[in-house]
């Protein structure tokens, strides 16, 4: 009997995403488990895990090194870019499941490793996946320059400031410690006794406590989104 198991992978952690997770679970459990000629041995997960590299997957790592302790004979992923976006970490990973007579099965691209012709077809689709991958950056970059042309801000809140929906609004208890960073600033003092200046007089950190850091300030003054009016 071959033992079985499968790979799953979605990268973001939106509910849509999870919930598709939850689903490819299940199939691949009841999938393994209908037939009488395999033997279901787990799955392996990475959640809100780019396909891009596999440094940051430890459910893949983890599954190669369980192909190296000889756990399971055949491998059953969804499709090629779940397994992954990098052509060469395809081939690499493939061809060392391969040596370890492991079979990889892309179900939705109908490929078996151990077929002669798969990694021709793997190559090709692979690569086919890596410049989609590169495409869809591309697009979203190109969507958020444009969004932040429009006024939208990404990213953390900034200390001065209320962040909701991509749109700042001034945080008026912080706005007056900024407005204090800038006047100590031009009146000459430098970011060490600053630091010290508002330690002194006990002003709550973007930290949270009245310890000032040189980093926090100098982020404050060169923050050209920080420019609370006074």
């Amino acid at each position: 009997m071959k033992r079985v198991c499968a790979y799953c992978r979605v990268s973001t952690e939106a509910e849509d995403q999870l919930n598709s997770l939850e689903n490819q679970k299940k199939y691949f459990e009841q999938y393994i488990g209908n037939n009488l000629e395999w033997q279901f041995c787990g799955l392996y997960v990475d959640e809100g895990i780019s396909g891009t590299s596999v440094e940051k997957r430890t459910g893949f790592k983890q599954m190669i090194a369980d192909a190296e302790n000889r756990k399971f004979d055949l491998l059953l992923t969804k499709e090629i870019s779940r397994f992954a976006r990098n052509t060469l970490d395809s081939i690499f990973y493939t061809r060392k499941l391969k040596g370890l007579g492991v079979g990889v099965l892309f179900m939705n691209d109908n490929v078996n490793t151990l077929d002669s012709d798969a990694e021709l077809r793997l190559t090709i689709m692979s690569s086919i996946a890596q410049e989609e991958s590169r495409k869809t950056s591309e697009r979203v970059r190109w969507g958020q320059k444009r969004r932040m042309e429009q006024g939208f801000v990404f990213g953390a809140s900034i200390f001065g400031y209320h962040l909701k929906d991509g749109k700042l609004t001034i945080n008026e208890d912080e706005a007056k410690t900024v407005r204090l960073i800038y006047e100590l600033y031009l009146s000459g003092k430098g970011v060490h006794l600053l630091c010290k200046e508002l330690e002194n007089r006990g002003i709550t950190s973007p930290q949270g406590g009245t310890r000032w850091s040189v980093p926090s300030v100098i982020r404050i003054l060169k923050n050209e989104k920080v420019t609370i009016q006074s």
